[in-house]
C-alpha cells in the first residue's frame, strides 16, 4: 500500500497537479470486494484521494474502454523497460538503475508528437491549468512505516539496523523499501520532509552502519567516559576546588595512582591556606603532565648548630 501511494505521489508531482479522478485496476490494495457490482474501496485507499482532491476510480470488469486504459501503461512498461530482445537494455544491474532508465525514456516518448492529435507534451501546460494544486506534503502514507532513532542513531527496519546521519536522534522518521534499497524520509530543521539516507536492503544479523554518520567516532563506536559524580563530602570538596582537580583525577584514576584519596585531602587543605585558583592550576598541570603525586608536608627544619 505504501508503495502505491508513493508512486501515486510521484506521478502527480511529475503531472504538476491533480486531476478529478484517477483509474486504477482493481487491485485487492484498491478494492477490496464487489457487492453486487459495486467496487468497495480499501480504507486506506480513500485517504489519498481525499488528500490530493482527486478521487480514485478502479475500471470495470470486462470493459475494454476504462479496464484497456488501465493496462495501457503495464503494456507499454512491459514493451519499452522489461528486459526483452527490444527494449533499453537487456538487463538492470539494480533498481535504480531501471528508475533512471524510466526518466529516459519519459523525456523520449515525451517530446514525440502524438499520432493521433499531432502534439507533443507540450499540451500537459495547458491542461495543467485545469489540475487541482497538490498538497505540499505527501500522504504519510505515502512515506512507509513510522520509526524511532535511537541513541544509536540507528532504526530498526524488518529486524535490521540501519544507521541514519547525525542529527536526529529520538526523531521519528519513515521508511519504506525502494527496489532494493530502504528510503529514510525525515522532517529537516527547515521544517521540510526530506529523504535523508538510502541504504543496500540487508538481512537480519547484517546491520547496515555508514562510519559517516559517526564523524566523532571515526573508528566505530568510542567508549563511554566516566562522568564525575561526587559523592561523599570528601569527594564534594576536591572536585569543588576547579575543573583542573576534576582533571587531575579522570587521569590518576586509569593510571594507576596509589593513595588517591589521601592525596586529594592533602589538595582540598592546601587550597583552604593557598586559595582554590593556585592549587586548581596546580592540579590541572599535574594531570597533563601525568604526575600524580603531590607535594609533601612542608616541615620546619631546626636550625643548624655548626
Amino acid at each position: 500500500m505504501g508503495t502505491l501511494v508513493a508512486c501515486l505521489d510521484t506521478t502527480l508531482r511529475r503531472i504538476g497537479g491533480a486531476p478529478t479522478y484517477v483509474l486504477t485496476d482493481n487491485a485487492e490494495t484498491v478494492t477490496v470486494e464487489h457487492i453486487a457490482g459495486i467496487p468497495v474501496r480499501h480504507p486506506q485507499m480513500v485517504a489519498p484521494g481525499r488528500h490530493y482532491g482527486c478521487q480514485v476510480v478502479s475500471c470495470v470488469p470486462y470493459d475494454p474502454e476504462s479496464k484497456g486504459g488501465a493496462e495501457a501503461t503495464v503494456r507499454i512498461a512491459k514493451a519499452d523497460l522489461v528486459p526483452t530482445s527490444a527494449n533499453l537494455l537487456a538487463a538492470y544491474d539494480s533498481f535504480a538503475e531501471l528508475a533512471d532508465a524510466c526518466l529516459t525514456w519519459c523525456d523520449a516518448v515525451n517530446s514525440r508528437r502524438h499520432r493521433a492529435t499531432g502534439q507533443t507534451a507540450d499540451r500537459l501546460d495547458v491542461e495543467r491549468t485545469t489540475l487541482h494544486v497538490l498538497p505540499i506534503e505527501p500522504l504519510a502514507l505515502a512515506l512507509g512505516e513510522e520509526r524511532l532513532v535511537g541513541s544509536d542513531r540507528t532504526i530498526s527496519f524488518n529486524s535490521v539496523r540501519y544507521s541514519t546521519p547525525p542529527g536526529y536522534t529520538g526523531a521519528r522518521v519513515w521508511c519504506r523499501v525502494v527496489g532494493e534499497e530502504l528510503s529514510i524520509t525525515a522532517r529537516t530543521d527547515s521544517g521540510d520532509l526530506s529523504e535523508i539516507w538510502r541504504h543496500q536492503l540487508s538481512t537480519p544479523g547484517v546491520p547496515q552502519i555508514i562510519d559517516e554518520h559517526y564523524p566523532d567516532h571515526p573508528d566505530g563506536r568510542s567508549i563511554h567516559q566516566p562522568r564525575l559524580r561526587p559523592r561523599s563530602e570528601a569527594e564534594i570538596a576536591f572536585v569543588g576546588i576547579g575543573p583542573g582537580a576534576g582533571r587531575w583525577l579522570k587521569e590518576a584514576g586509569p593510571a594507576g595512582a596509589t593513595r588517591i584519596r589521601a592525596k586529594m585531602a592533602r589538595a582540598f587543605e592546601l587550597a583552604t591556606v593557598l586559595g582554590n585558583d593556585k592549587v586548581d592550576q596546580a592540579l590541572g598541570l599535574a594531570a597533563t603532565a601525568g604526575r600524580f603525586p603531590l607535594c609533601q608536608p612542608w616541615v620546619r627544619r631546626p636550625a643548624s648548630s655548626g
